[in-house]
């Protein structure tokens, strides 16, 4: 009576014993189902959360990366951007107006035109040589000192 209660509540109780083992091995049958299927939903999730956590650290590494390639384009735009070095050799104006020529002998200039004014800029030469030439280490034995 009590199994019968327990399987319908709020209806009447059935006296009937095979009725009621009927409606029990039908509950029981029904939560196996339901039990299986939030074992499944639950192995899907987990899966989901492993999948997920893996998508995290990835992303985690990349905003690592992206972090210090920022950082490293942030130094070189202020490399960049920083006031240039003195060099040696101060550059020159372009042009040099007619009256620095007037004293010339034959006349250079004439009228009012610009002529060009050729100097060196501040070229590195040691691009150019050798690298045998550029190296200092061997100079005290190479060419000693003149007294």
């Amino acid at each position: 009576m009590e199994l019968g209660v327990i399987l319908e509540p709020g209806h009447p109780p059935k006296t009937d014993k095979a009725a009621i083992l009927v409606d029990a091995v039908r509950m029981v049958t029904q939560l196996r189902g339901e039990a299986k299927k939030l074992k499944d939903t639950n192995s899907n999730l987990q899966d989901k959360i492993k999948d997920l956590k893996t998508v995290k650290n990835e992303l985690r590494d990349e905003k690592q990366r992206l972090k210090t390639e920022k950082e490293k384009l942030e130094q070189h735009l202020k490399a960049m951007n920083a006031p240039p070095q003195p060099s040696f050799f101060p550059s020159p104006p372009p042009m040099m107006p007619k009256t620095a020529f007037a004293s010339s002998p034959h006349g250079q200039a004439p009228g009012n035109k610009m002529v060009p004014f050729i100097s060196y800029t501040g070229v590195a030469m040691w691009q150019f040589m050798p690298p045998a030439s550029v190296d200092t280490s061997q100079d005290h034995v190479l060419r000693p000192p003149v007294a």
